[in-house]
Protein backbone atom coordinates (compact mmCIF):
# COMPACT_ATOMS: atom_id res chain seq x y z
CA UNK A 1 0.00 0.00 0.00
CA UNK A 2 1.44 3.37 -0.93
CA UNK A 3 0.98 6.55 0.94
CA UNK A 4 -1.52 8.96 -0.68
CA UNK A 5 -0.84 12.63 -1.22
CA UNK A 6 -3.21 13.62 1.63
CA UNK A 7 -1.49 11.25 4.03
CA UNK A 8 1.96 12.57 3.08
CA UNK A 9 0.75 16.16 3.43
CA UNK A 10 -0.54 15.41 6.95
CA UNK A 11 2.70 13.62 7.82
CA UNK A 12 4.81 16.61 6.69
CA UNK A 13 2.70 18.94 8.84
CA UNK A 14 3.08 16.63 11.87
CA UNK A 15 6.85 16.49 11.29
CA UNK A 16 7.07 20.30 11.20
CA UNK A 17 5.07 20.64 14.42
CA UNK A 18 6.93 17.77 16.10
CA UNK A 19 10.41 19.06 15.19
CA UNK A 20 9.48 22.57 16.26
CA UNK A 21 8.27 21.29 19.64
CA UNK A 22 11.30 19.01 20.07
CA UNK A 23 13.60 21.97 19.47
CA UNK A 24 11.66 24.06 21.99
CA UNK A 25 10.70 26.60 19.34
CA UNK A 26 7.47 28.57 19.55
CA UNK A 27 5.44 29.37 16.44
CA UNK A 28 6.88 32.89 16.65
CA UNK A 29 10.47 31.56 16.85
CA UNK A 30 10.09 29.33 13.81
CA UNK A 31 8.12 31.93 11.87
CA UNK A 32 10.87 34.52 12.43
CA UNK A 33 13.57 32.04 11.36
CA UNK A 34 11.63 31.26 8.16
CA UNK A 35 10.49 34.82 7.39
CA UNK A 36 6.88 33.62 7.48
CA UNK A 37 4.17 35.20 9.61
CA UNK A 38 3.19 33.22 12.73
CA UNK A 39 -0.43 33.02 11.52
CA UNK A 40 0.68 31.57 8.17
CA UNK A 41 2.89 29.03 9.93
CA UNK A 42 0.01 28.09 12.23
CA UNK A 43 -2.28 27.53 9.24
CA UNK A 44 0.45 25.45 7.56
CA UNK A 45 0.82 23.23 10.64
CA UNK A 46 -2.95 22.77 11.03
CA UNK A 47 -3.60 22.04 7.36
CA UNK A 48 -5.56 25.20 6.66
CA UNK A 49 -3.01 26.46 4.15
CA UNK A 50 -1.08 24.76 1.36
CA UNK A 51 2.68 24.67 1.77
CA UNK A 52 4.69 26.16 -1.07
CA UNK A 53 8.09 24.72 -1.96
CA UNK A 54 9.93 27.89 -0.93
CA UNK A 55 8.15 27.87 2.45
CA UNK A 56 8.90 24.19 2.98
CA UNK A 57 12.57 24.75 2.13
CA UNK A 58 12.81 27.67 4.58
CA UNK A 59 11.05 25.67 7.30
CA UNK A 60 13.36 22.68 6.82
CA UNK A 61 16.45 24.91 7.03
CA UNK A 62 15.17 26.64 10.18
CA UNK A 63 14.45 23.27 11.80
CA UNK A 64 17.96 22.02 11.00
CA UNK A 65 16.76 19.26 8.70
CA UNK A 66 16.52 18.65 4.98
CA UNK A 67 13.63 18.94 2.61
CA UNK A 68 14.06 15.22 1.87
CA UNK A 69 13.69 14.34 5.54
CA UNK A 70 10.47 16.35 5.84
CA UNK A 71 8.80 14.78 2.79
CA UNK A 72 10.17 11.22 3.08
CA UNK A 73 7.44 8.62 2.78
CA UNK A 74 6.51 6.69 5.90
CA UNK A 75 6.11 3.56 3.73
CA UNK A 76 9.85 2.89 3.60
CA UNK A 77 10.96 -0.64 4.45
CA UNK A 78 12.17 -0.56 8.04
CA UNK A 79 13.59 -4.08 8.08
CA UNK A 80 17.36 -4.27 7.57
CA UNK A 81 18.12 -7.43 5.67
CA UNK A 82 21.54 -9.08 5.64
CA UNK A 83 23.62 -9.25 2.48
CA UNK A 84 25.42 -12.60 2.40
CA UNK A 85 28.69 -12.85 0.48
CA UNK A 86 29.83 -16.45 1.04
CA UNK A 87 32.74 -16.05 -1.40
CA UNK A 88 34.16 -13.32 0.85
CA UNK A 89 33.12 -14.94 4.14
CA UNK A 90 31.13 -11.86 5.15
CA UNK A 91 27.51 -11.04 5.97
CA UNK A 92 26.66 -7.33 6.20
CA UNK A 93 23.72 -5.42 7.66
CA UNK A 94 23.88 -1.78 6.49
CA UNK A 95 22.39 0.17 9.38
CA UNK A 96 22.96 3.70 8.08
CA UNK A 97 24.28 4.92 4.75
CA UNK A 98 25.04 8.53 3.81
CA UNK A 99 25.90 8.74 0.12
CA UNK A 100 28.65 10.90 -1.32
CA UNK A 101 32.32 11.52 -0.63
CA UNK A 102 31.73 13.01 2.84
CA UNK A 103 29.22 10.38 3.93
CA UNK A 104 29.76 7.54 6.35
CA UNK A 105 28.23 4.10 6.56
CA UNK A 106 27.45 2.22 9.76
CA UNK A 107 27.31 -1.54 9.34
CA UNK A 108 27.14 -4.67 11.42
CA UNK A 109 29.31 -7.39 9.91
CA UNK A 110 29.65 -11.10 10.59
CA UNK A 111 33.13 -12.15 9.54
CA UNK A 112 33.88 -15.82 8.93
CA UNK A 113 37.02 -15.54 6.78
CA UNK A 114 40.47 -15.42 8.34
CA UNK A 115 42.47 -12.22 8.12
CA UNK A 116 44.03 -11.81 4.65
CA UNK A 117 47.79 -12.18 4.35
CA UNK A 118 50.31 -9.33 4.13
CA UNK A 119 50.16 -9.34 0.32
CA UNK A 120 46.40 -8.59 0.34
CA UNK A 121 46.41 -5.40 2.42
CA UNK A 122 44.76 -2.22 1.11
CA UNK A 123 45.25 1.43 1.92
CA UNK A 124 42.93 4.36 1.21
CA UNK A 125 42.35 7.86 2.59
CA UNK A 126 40.42 8.20 5.84
CA UNK A 127 39.82 6.52 9.18
CA UNK A 128 37.90 3.46 10.28
CA UNK A 129 36.35 2.54 13.60
CA UNK A 130 34.87 -0.72 14.76
CA UNK A 131 33.86 -2.43 17.97
CA UNK A 132 33.75 -6.19 18.31
CA UNK A 133 30.35 -7.51 19.33
CA UNK A 134 31.33 -11.18 19.54
CA UNK A 135 34.38 -13.31 18.85
CA UNK A 136 37.79 -11.90 18.04
CA UNK A 137 38.81 -9.83 15.02
CA UNK A 138 42.36 -10.12 13.70
CA UNK A 139 43.36 -6.69 12.41
CA UNK A 140 46.43 -6.56 10.21
CA UNK A 141 47.94 -3.05 10.14
CA UNK A 142 51.06 -3.05 8.03
CA UNK A 143 53.48 -5.48 9.70
CA UNK A 144 51.42 -5.74 12.92
CA UNK A 145 48.72 -8.30 13.72
CA UNK A 146 46.39 -7.03 16.44
CA UNK A 147 43.70 -9.16 18.11
CA UNK A 148 40.61 -7.11 19.00
CA UNK A 149 38.35 -9.06 21.35
CA UNK A 150 34.67 -8.83 22.29
CA UNK A 151 33.92 -5.47 23.89
CA UNK A 152 37.08 -3.83 22.53
CA UNK A 153 37.23 -1.28 19.74
CA UNK A 154 39.80 -0.18 17.18
CA UNK A 155 40.39 3.13 15.40
CA UNK A 156 43.06 3.55 12.76
CA UNK A 157 44.19 5.55 9.77
CA UNK A 158 43.34 3.69 6.60
CA UNK A 159 46.44 5.08 4.94
CA UNK A 160 48.21 2.23 6.76
CA UNK A 161 47.80 -0.90 4.61
CA UNK A 162 45.23 -3.00 6.46
CA UNK A 163 42.78 -5.90 6.45
CA UNK A 164 40.69 -7.69 9.05
CA UNK A 165 39.20 -11.12 9.51
CA UNK A 166 37.94 -13.55 12.12
CA UNK A 167 40.34 -15.17 14.57
CA UNK A 168 39.57 -18.76 15.60
CA UNK A 169 35.89 -18.73 14.58
CA UNK A 170 33.26 -16.26 13.40
CA UNK A 171 33.20 -12.76 14.82
CA UNK A 172 30.79 -9.85 14.62
CA UNK A 173 31.60 -6.17 14.58
CA UNK A 174 29.88 -2.82 14.35
CA UNK A 175 31.85 -0.51 12.10
CA UNK A 176 31.83 3.06 10.84
CA UNK A 177 33.29 3.40 7.37
CA UNK A 178 33.99 6.55 5.39
CA UNK A 179 33.47 6.77 1.62
CA UNK A 180 36.65 4.90 0.67
CA UNK A 181 36.34 2.34 3.46
CA UNK A 182 32.78 1.57 2.43
CA UNK A 183 33.92 0.82 -1.11
CA UNK A 184 36.77 -1.38 0.12
CA UNK A 185 35.12 -3.36 2.91
CA UNK A 186 31.38 -3.28 2.22
CA UNK A 187 31.28 -3.27 -1.59
CA UNK A 188 28.22 -2.94 -3.78
CA UNK A 189 26.71 -0.04 -1.88
CA UNK A 190 25.42 2.87 -3.96
CA UNK A 191 27.78 5.80 -4.15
Amino acid sequence: MTQGDGDLDALVRKRIRGLRAALGMSLDDLAAACYISPSTLSRIETGHRRISLDQLTAIARALGTTLDALVESADADVVIRPRHEPERGVTTWTLRHEAGPGGTTVAKMRIERPVPGPDDLRAHPGWEWFTVLSGTIALRLGERLILVETGEAAEFSTMVPHAFGAHEGPAELLGIFDHDGRRTHLRRLPE
